[in-house]
């Protein structure tokens, strides 16, 4: 059976964790092609991808592109009907990809499939994202999503440039739902496959609660809102942000949490401030291609039955 899918794993200083997601993607029922994204990594990965017998082919970057970076440099080296994301400290079930690409056979029109990620004790980590009503993206592990989670999923190849491409310039979180986003607002869909099963350590290498894990997610948020969100969504969530960043020096007390550090929040809105004429660009490209408003999707993912849900 030729392989339909190239499944590419983007690493940086993987070395502890790395092998067991290419042991685990070697098992796998069905063929695949594997790509693994070196972003410059100094601790010995490189030399263990050499060596693993699965013998990955293998893309080294000279920087740190993150793992968005690191998907959109290796997304000119996939030529297969679908293209999987996964993350290096994921290790899929034998039967992960069948369940997937069967799910998106059985749906022309589903642009993407998330997969069912599990922490190491078992319990369910996500099945894919939602959209809460200010703009996050937030995992849930049961019921209908908005998005799939980057940390293990396939998607449709067509679809991925149809709808853009990956923002590689996010650097690492919001991707995905940027991505399933404009797949949504060019009349895509999106499915959970629970059955799909992943054991996700999470976190491996962006360690979440750091300081960068929230300047990421905080400033990539407003990003996605920008370019794909109705406009009064996108200048209500800045105007808040903001709004919560003046106010914080004048609180008694303030949330212990780093998203709640005045510098790093200015620090975002100086960064989206930044980025504004390029992302004002990148809207404009979005709305020419949309094949479905931007309210309509909005409302869409907080009115309930715009996700199918497939497997177990």
């Amino acid at each position: 059976m030729e392989a339909r899918t190239t499944v590419v794993v983007v690493t940086w200083r993987g070395r502890a964790h790395v092998g067991a997601c290419l042991d685990a993607l070697a098992a796998q029922t069905r063929p695949h092609r594997t790509v693994v994204l070196d972003n410059a990594s100094d601790d010995g990965t490189s030399a263990l991808l050499a060596a693993h017998p699965s013998a990955p082919s293998t893309i080294r970057l000279d920087h740190n592109a993150g793992y968005a970076g690191g998907l959109a440099a290796a997304l000119p080296a996939v030529d297969t009907e679908y293209v999987a994301w996964l993350n290096d400290d994921a290790a899929p079930s034998a039967d992960w990809l069948a369940a997937l690409e069967d799910a998106l056979d059985a749906e022309p029109r589903a642009g993407a499939a998330s997969a069912g990620l599990h922490r190491p004790d078992g319990s369910v980590q996500s099945i894919g994202v939602r959209l809460t009503p200010l703009g996050y993206g937030m995992d849930v592990t049961e019921g209908e999503i908005f998005g799939f989670c980057g940390g293990a999923a396939l998607l449709r190849t067509a679809a991925l440039a149809d709808a853009g491409g990956v923002p590689g310039d996010f650097f690492c979180y919001y991707e995905d739902t940027d991505t399933s986003w404009r797949l949504r607002l060019r009349g895509w869909t999106v499915l959970s496959v629970p059955a799909a099963r992943v054991t996700h350590l999470h976190g491996a290498s962006s360690k979440p609660g750091s300081r960068s894990f929230h300047r990421w997610n905080e400033r990539n948020r407003l990003l996605v809102l920008l370019r794909c969100a109705p406009l009064a969504v996108a200048v209500r969530e800045i105007a808040r942000f903001a709004a919560i960043t003046a106010v914080l020096p004048l609180r008694r007390s303030a949330p212990a949490a780093a998203n709640f550090d005045v510098r790093l929040r200015w620090g975002v809105l100086t960064e989206v401030a930044a980025r504004l004429p390029g992302v004002v660009g990148r809207r404009r490209a979005i709305s020419r291609r949309c094949a479905i408003g931007r309210t309509a999707v909005w409302r869409q993912a907080h009115g309930g039955g715009q996700a199918s849900v497939s497997g177990g």
